[in-house]
């Protein structure tokens, strides 16, 4: 009946030491490992250990857990009754060692012998069950967890009108599981680490076998592995510790809360890992175009999604560029604009006591606030801040005159398009402040300087090994199918080769031909 931990399975990669007061190995007296439970868990009134009498054994024993973390229903049932009450329905004659009774004796199907002290603490930690008895060195870890925990549901960050809406929760064993039963296969792979000196938060690397570049799945073994710190609470706090361009304002690592989306992104030859208390899988490697790509675009039809991509392009270069335009056209450039528009812009600018510049920087500052606020209120509160603020903070400001009613709009509409990419959002906030600088000094020539700063910047980001801008630069045809437009999905027989997978060749079947029934020769 033995089972195993796949967070300290022989498959993980690496398992930091627990770091508290109990070294070595389990010991065979009871009293010792005990007394050494005690000093470890000293002032935890959660700690709970229960010593009793294995009636069939003929000796003392002893259980340790968190209360609150493990089902005691579950250990009455298949670790004490075994040992205490059913001790004479049960052959316990011969019984001198754990493997025997865990083979023998206990109920439970995940559990796991454990020699070293620092593995029992951590699975007690963990939230499993260490059973103890006396005059047998080691420990039995039954896996008995039961915390409170979120039931699956919607995920708020990326809805669909037409598609799976279950997203993932806090617990990272749901999670392993919403993964393996989309990808129901043996060569995915879940290899998990402990990350954190003090949290011991257990991370899972998950990719494919034979998908997957070896290459790619060492490097990120390898960065997981060199995390030296105390506390790892979710996987935004793991991104610094693991990303490839730690200064760059551009993210190099997605992260997804579907596990539709995280199973694909395995299938083409990704790694997705998975961080115990945290509803969000990160996916590596990350190119920029993912920024513009949704997991609804392959259940509605190619020609809308590609148009869809094409108005999320556009919405990105608005957002990015809309305010630098306008400060550029109205200080710099008159002569671009037709005369009807100069007239009317002039007119509205009459009488207002600051520049271009200063007009589209303030109404920027006020967006800024009026978005951090309706985030971080309660969310009745946060969309009344948000909608009303809006409205009533820009006419009232159109109003008194210091700001004119373009550079509402202008500022409106940018709003507007940076919610139409939001992986790009707080990268788009940014940049928008380099370019707006960069109109007020040289006009269009700085835009133009600026858009070449950021592109190049892209252009050399780098995501574990692969280039970030692939396959746009350098060009790569074989892959343009899934770019900023989107071929049928008949037609993308190879998986993309910028993430350099094992099997390349993902499908075999081509475009779809039937011949439909005409109905016995009817019409």
């Amino acid at each position: 009946m033995a089972g195993t931990n796949n967070a300290n399975s022989p498959g993980a990669f690496a398992l930091k030491p627990a770091g508290i007061g109990w070294d070595g190995d389990v010991a065979a007296s009871l009293a010792d490992n005990i007394a050494s439970l005690r000093r470890a868990f000293e002032r935890c009134g959660d700690f709970v250990l229960r010593e009793f009498h294995a009636a069939g054994l003929n000796r003392g024993a002893a259980l340790a857990f968190i209360d609150g973390l493990v089902k005691q229903d579950f250990i009455m049932d298949n670790v004490l009754k075994p040992l205490v009450v059913y001790s004479r329905e049960i052959d316990m004659a011969g019984i001198d060692s754990l493997e025997q009774v865990n083979a023998r004796v206990l109920l439970s199907i995940d559990t796991k012998l454990v020699a070293e002290a620092v593995n029992a603490l951590d699975a007690i930690l963990h939230g499993d069950a260490l059973l103890l008895i006396d005059g047998m060195p080691g420990g039995i870890v039954v896996t008995a967890r039961g915390w409170e925990r979120r039931a699956i549901s919607e995920p708020q960050t990326e809805t669909v009108v037409f598609g799976p809406r279950e997203g993932f929760t806090e617990t990272l064993r749901v999670n392993t599981a919403l993964l393996r039963r989309r990808v129901c296969t043996n060569d995915l792979r879940m290899e998990a680490i402990s990350v954190g000196a003090r949290s011991h938060t257990t991370v899972v690397a998950a990719y494919i076998g034979g998908i997957a570049d070896p290459v790619i799945v060492d490097e990120v073994k390898r960065r997981l592995a060199t995390v030296d710190v105390d506390v790892i609470e979710n996987s935004g706090q793991l991104i610094e510790y693991i990303e490839s361009e730690p200064a760059s304002i551009f993210e190099t690592v997605s992260y997804t809360e579907k596990p539709d989306v995280a199973a694909s992104k395995l299938m083409e030859g990704r790694v997705a890992i998975l961080v115990d208390g945290s509803p969000f899988a990160l996916v590596v490697p990350m190119l920029f175009v993912e920024c513009f790509q949704t997991s609804e675009d392959y259940s509605i039809r190619p020609f809308y999604a590609t148009f869809l991509r094409l108005l999320r392009l556009l919405a990105f270069f608005i957002s990015l560029t809309a305010p630098a335009i306008y400060v550029a056209l109205v200080s710099r450039h008159q002569e671009l604009l037709p005369s009807s528009l100069l007239f009317t812009m002039a007119a509205t600018a009459e009488g207002l006591p600051f520049p271009s510049l200063v007009e589209s920087a303030l109404m920027l500052v006020i967006f800024e606030v009026l978005k951090e606020a309706g985030i971080r209120l309660p969310r009745p509160v946060g969309q009344a801040i948000s909608i009303v603020g809006a409205l009533v903070m820009g006419q009232a400001a159109i109003q008194a005159g210091l700001v004119g009613a373009p550079v509402v709009i202008i500022v409106a509409m940018t709003a507007v398009a940076s919610f139409a990419v939001p992986m790009l959002a707080n990268s788009i906030s940014l940049m928008r402040w380099f370019l707006l600088a960069l109109s007020g000094m040289f006009g269009g020539y700085g835009i133009t300087l600026g858009l070449l700063v950021i592109f190049a910047h892209l252009a050399s980001l780098k995501s574990f090994g692969v280039l970030y801008m692939n396959p746009i630069a350098p060009i790569r045809v074989v892959d343009l199918k899934d770019t900023f437009a989107r071929a049928p999905l008949w037609s993308m027989r190879l998986r993309p080769l910028s993430l350099r997978p094992q099997d390349a060749v993902r499908q075999r079947s081509g475009m779809p031909r039937f011949e439909e029934d005409n109905g016995g020769g009817q019409g």
